[in-house]
């Protein structure tokens, strides 16, 4: 049964291979990541997903293919994968001192073209930054292409005071969800 990963994270891979799992092929999707106008973030997240899924597979019948979509959210505003210094610190200005949801929704289409999906929502809460804080963290800029403008695995480890939920999600996968989608479909685990 071939494992076909719908992304370009190499953290996704290196999150796959803590439960043992290894894709055959890393195809990114490429789609169109842009919000829909009025597009919650939940129903963003779900979307993105599915699409990456369905245009992957469409390239790899009869694989599995697995994609995911982790996405930063302060309320009803979808925070963008920061891709400038000014991007970054308006993120980490937004979070600061506040609660946030981190959401990691993961799409899994079998060989037979059924599809199945799962939503982790999370909570981070960062400590309240100051400008200095801000600062070193750009410079060092492990920001770049990060949803929110940060990484819980790096760095903002250490400006985070709580998360509630799945710090694998965080990081963008939930490997729990995964590992049960994977499960399902009969894919060999353990």
């Amino acid at each position: 049964m071939r494992l076909i990963l719908a992304s370009a994270s190499p953290r996704r891979c290196e999150l796959l291979g803590q439960i043992g799992v290894s894709p055959d092929v890393v195809d990114p999707a490429d789609c169109d990541e842009t919000p829909r106008k009025g597009e919650l973030p939940t129903c963003y997240a779900q979307r993105v997903s599915a699409e990456k899924a369905a245009l992957v597979a469409a390239r790899h019948p009869g694989a599995l293919v697995l994609a995911g979509d982790t996405v930063v959210a302060a309320g009803r505003r979808i925070l963008p994968k920061a891709e400038t210094e000014s991007d970054a610190r308006q993120c980490l200005e937004l979070l600061s001192g506040r609660r946030h949801r981190v959401l990691s929704a993961i799409s899994l289409i079998d060989g037979d073209g059924k599809a199945r999906h799962r939503l982790s929502v999370n909570i981070v809460t960062f400590k309240r930054l100051e400008r200095v804080e801000i600062d070193a963290y750009i410079a060092a800029g492990e920001w770049r292409g990060k949803a929110g403008g940060y990484a819980i695995q790096g760095r903002a480890a250490g400006l985070i005071r709580a998360i509630q939920g799945s710090h694998s999600a965080i990081m963008g996968l939930p490997l729990y969800e995964t590992r049960a989608l994977l499960k399902a479909a009969g894919y060999p685990l353990d």
